[in-house]
């Protein structure tokens, strides 16, 4: 069992004394009432809440819950401590509890196409996502003055091709420069990491150190045309759907648990270029959807599979 209180960062005031319950265990009967009692007691007020199960005999049975108590920031480490001792051990569960007004701190990795990148800096900047975007880490210098128009930092991180076939399972010299950049930020370490389209691998022992934490944004209808170049072989495969798929980075390529996807309807008319135009639409929608669900903390994973309360 792992539980998490939250830290007690600054809070927005249009959430102020709001926090969100993320919980995942066996399937068993009470959950809910078990959960629903102990936040009453503490005077606690649910303004949402979303469960589901997997099978009602022997399967696993996943909660979000949104709630609000005046003052909550002062008392939440006491309230996790508390739910931890008098609920979470009884049914067994893998939990966290987190202020809803905390922004979470995001670093975006992107190599020369900048279209999710553009769309993700925007949408912070406007406070459509509720995040912050201190760095921006790429393995080509081009994107560097379209980044610092945003007041973000840029960095410019080699990364050998060489690289991409070894894989190893050790930290590469470019990773572990990453590393030291997204660990090393002055407002704290950054949490979450979103390839917008950064063409390169990362290493097992990197993805380990954000575990559920690095979203990828490939431009395909995963499970079709993995890897490299789809837009390509799909084309020559005469597809007559194209589509995007975000999902979380794991050890194997393109397996991770998928988040969200979409597609459009395209013919033989559509030529390669045309292709990648439209696709490059559904993969800023996709990605922004993703990355949303997963900084309001609704997405809950399941083995291979996600859980999205959306």
């Amino acid at each position: 069992m792992r539980s998490s209180a939250a830290a007690r960062p600054q809070s927005s005031p249009a959430q102020a004394g709001c926090a969100r319950l993320l919980a995942t265990c066996p399937d068993r009967s009470g959950i809910v009432a078990a959960v629903s009692g102990f936040l009453h007691q503490r005077g606690v007020n649910i303004i949402h809440s979303d469960q589901h199960s997997t099978d009602p005999e022997g399967g696993r049975f996943f909660m979000r819950q949104e709630f609000y108590l005046p003052g909550l920031e002062e008392s939440i480490d006491a309230l996790a401590r508390d739910f931890g001792r008098e609920v979470a051990e009884r049914y067994q569960m893998s939990w966290r509890v987190v202020l809803s007004g905390r922004k979470k701190r995001v670093a975006v990795l992107v190599s020369r196409l900048d279209h999710a990148l553009m769309d993700l800096l925007w949408r912070v900047g406007r406070g459509e996502l509720h995040a912050e975007i201190p760095l921006v880490i790429s393995n080509h210098p081009d994107l560097r003055p379209a980044v610092e128009s945003f007041g973000v930092d840029f960095h410019h991180v080699h990364v050998p091709e060489a690289l991409d076939a070894s894989r190893g399972r050790s930290l590469s010299v470019p990773e572990e420069k990453m590393l030291e950049l997204l660990e090393g930020q002055p407002g704290g370490p950054v949490e979450t990491l979103v390839l917008a389209r950064y063409m390169r691998i990362l290493s097992p022992a990197f993805v380990k150190r954000f575990p559920q934490r690095i979203i990828n944004i490939h431009h395909s209808f995963l499970p079709a045309f993995e890897g490299a170049d789809p837009y390509r072989r799909a084309s020559e495969r005469g597809v007559k759907l194209i589509g995007a798929t975000a999902h979380y980075v794991t050890g194997r390529l393109d397996k991770g648990p998928i988040i969200e996807q979409d597609v459009i309807r395209v013919s033989h008319r559509h030529r390669l270029d045309e292709l990648k135009i439209l696709g490059r639409d559904i993969e800023r929608q996709v990605l922004s959807r993703a990355v949303r669900w997963h900084l309001e903390d609704r997405v809950l994973v399941d083995g291979n599979k996600t859980i999205v309360f959306a």
